[in-house]
């Protein structure tokens, strides 16, 4: 069988491992990876034998399909050329930095019937997974997200940079829209909000408080939520679940009882990958659509909004105390 043609465009922190993983693939063939960081193309190209282009329009014609893990400001620049072109497009969380860039995706999409899925890593954990086929209706989320401070994805608050990786799960968890937000945010050690809260409220009564922070001394990633005697815990990193419910004794008396789910462990970036290759080839239907990010960007964006808003009126009660 012809091997399918890829590409990784921005091989930092993140884009690195989509080169591994696409370069691990029997039925795949990376055909290079592109930076515009001086030698670092060559660094991550070379061990895993493909091309290296500080340009990525070197690509053009070259690919099938290609993964983009640029600054955030680049996504929708240079996914649209992509997509121009008749290649199928994995773009790095948060999809783009606007809504407006969030629609040029979408409809370069569609006009050209390309697969554009946007990396929501969290949606192939295990865990998640397992979730999947035990929520009913949840109706409390609490989620913390923390990690130790890196200078990777600075061009970007924590909001875009970390919550949304549990705003995208609540989102899919959750059958309701949003109709409230309470948001604050503080700038720590770069010129953007790294720690944040936002408390959620959704139209079916469902309330999500979220916390995340980039400037933590542990690297924590948990969610937890209640629905009708059931307590769910999710651990991220363990790829696990602990279910705890309400139940009933021999004798009629109340009593909690714990279950823990361990699903069988996987790189989930591997089965992300595989997943935007099933549907770039027509195989299955797109894992996240660009409308599923475009909602969950909105979603992180109004929470922004306010977090920058609470920030400027403490600045302001400082200011004339």
């Amino acid at each position: 069988m012809e091997k399918y043609r890829v590409g990784v465009i921005g091989v930092g922190a993140l884009g690195q491992h989509h080169a591994r993983v696409y370069a691990s693939l029997p039925d795949v063939e990376l055909v290079g990876v592109a930076d515009t960081r001086p030698g670092r193309a060559e660094e991550i190209g070379t061990p895993l034998s493909t091309r290296a282009y500080a340009d990525y329009r070197q690509l053009f014609g070259k690919v099938d399909a290609v993964s983009i893990a640029t600054p955030t400001i680049l996504h929708a620049e240079i996914g649209e050329q992509f997509l121009d072109r008749g290649v199928s497009v994995l773009v790095e969380k948060p999809m783009s930095h606007s809504l407006p860039d969030a629609d040029r995706l979408i409809r370069a999409a569609e006009k050209k019937h390309c697969v554009l899925q946007v990396g929501h890593l969290e949606r192939f954990n295990p865990a998640i997974q397992a979730v999947r086929e035990i929520v009913k209706r949840p109706r409390f989320f609490e989620a913390h997200r923390m990690g130790l401070f890196s200078p990777r994805s600075l061009d970007i608050d924590v909001i875009l940079d970390l919550m949304i990786h549990d705003l995208d799960i609540i989102s899919l968890l959750v059958p309701s829209k949003p109709v409230h937000i309470d948001a604050v945010g503080i700038a720590i050690l770069s010129g953007r909000i790294d720690i944040a809260n936002a408390r959620i409220q959704f139209a079916d009564g469902c309330v999500a408080n979220v916390t995340a922070s980039r400037v933590s001394m542990e690297k924590i990633r948990k969610l937890r939520f209640f629905q009708a005697q059931e307590y769910i815990s999710i651990d991220y990193t363990r790829q696990d679940v602990a279910v705890f419910r309400l139940d009933q004794a021999l004798d009629g008396t109340a009593k909690i009882v714990g279950k823990t789910l361990t699903p069988q462990r996987r790189e989930p970036l591997e089965a992300e990958l595989r997943a935007f290759l099933d549907a770039a080839r027509g195989r299955a239907p797109v894992a996240c659509t660009g409308t599923e990010g475009k909602h969950t960007l909105e979603l992180a964006l109004q929470i922004l909004s306010q977090a920058e808003m609470a920030q400027q009126q403490a600045r302001m009660s400082l200011i004339e105390s």
